[in-house]
């Protein structure tokens, strides 16, 4: 009789377990349904245009349009007719696998300073946020067209220094880099590399200021418990890094990895979608052939996004909460 007794209960707990999951499940939808309004209602009709303009052809008639299926020969146009639309995509492409690694790392690198206790830290993390509210609206677009900015770093201008070159632009050179690892077996890809990291420095700051912040999250997330016992054993910091920190944050660095190329996809500044809105703004036929070349490139993005989200997930650690 007594286990008779027992299994309602086990039974009633249960019942009232999943209903709690549940209850979090439609809490869950009920904060995500403006979004999915907004796109159901907006984005998604935008996106359905999108790829019926990108299989068509374009006829203007007087104030209207019609359109003819011709399959695949916009996407045929944009990758072996249009040479100058594969050139800008390898180099956006490459400079997209360049800034990857550069943003994460800078990023991380400033957030396990800014984690560190000193004074004016919280200052210290606004200097550092401040970027991000700047490249944002009226603010980003005024800097795109700062004339004064592009007639310093005109080879005609600048600061004189006799040899005939720009000054303001560059911080570096590659015989400066050459000259430090000269003693070093270092690659000249890898030399040209750090140059331009180093030349960039201004636009990776600009860009690295959420990645901060989600960074700053996941270190402020590890138990102190965790370093204690850590220094209590000997550990040296850079061991506490490797063993400690890195793993715990591994999760942090997978979502800035895939933020980062995604932010990059959609800044104003990427070469690839400024050369899609020169295609769909001059020829008359560009709405349908810039819309060929957007879902190209986008598709090139998400495989990226793929590979890099394959790679990293196999190196992540996820730390079980029991």
């Amino acid at each position: 009789m007594n286990n008779n007794i027992a299994q309602p209960a086990v039974s009633t707990k249960r019942k009232r377990i999943a209903s709690l999951d549940a209850r979090k499940a439609r809490a869950g939808w009920v904060f995500v349904l403006p979004f999915v309004l907004c796109f159901a209602l907006i984005y998604l009709p935008i996106i359905i245009n999108s790829v019926t303009f990108s299989f068509s052809k374009i006829t203007f008639l007087s104030g209207s349009y019609t359109l003819d299926f011709v399959g695949f020969k916009n996407y045929s146009d944009a990758l072996f007719v249009d040479t100058e639309f594969v050139k800008t995509l390898t180099s956006g492409i490459q400079q997209l696998i360049f800034d990857i690694p550069a943003i994460v790392i800078f990023s991380l690198f400033m957030a396990v300073l800014l984690n560190q206790k000193m004074v004016g830290r919280a200052a210290f993390r606004a200097i550092f946020f401040i970027p991000v509210i700047i490249a944002t609206g009226l603010i980003d677009q005024i800097d795109q067209s700062n004339t004064m900015l592009d007639y310093m770093n005109t080879t005609e201008s600048g600061i004189n220094d006799g040899s005939g070159q720009n000054t303001t632009g560059d911080i570096l050179s590659i015989v400066d880099i050459e000259k430090l690892f000269e003693n070093m077996k270092v690659g000249t890809e890898l030399v040209e590399y750090v140059v331009t990291l180093v030349n960039n420095i201004y636009n990776i700051i600009n860009r690295s200021g959420v990645q901060m912040l989600i960074f700053l999250a996941g270190l402020q997330s590890i138990s102190p418990a965790i370093y204690e016992s850590c220094s209590i054993d000997g550990a040296s910091s850079w061991e506490t890094f490797w063993k400690i920190t890195f793993p715990m944050i591994s999760p942090m660095i997978l979502v800035n990895a895939i933020y980062t190329v995604i932010d990059s996809f959609t800044s104003q500044s990427n070469v690839v979608m400024s050369y899609i809105t020169k295609v769909y703004t001059d020829s008359t036929g560009g709405w349908v052939l810039s819309s060929a070349m957007a879902w190209i490139y986008f598709l090139i993005v998400f495989v990226i996004i793929g590979v890099v989200a394959a790679l990293l997930s196999t190196y992540v650690f996820y730390q079980k909460r029991d």
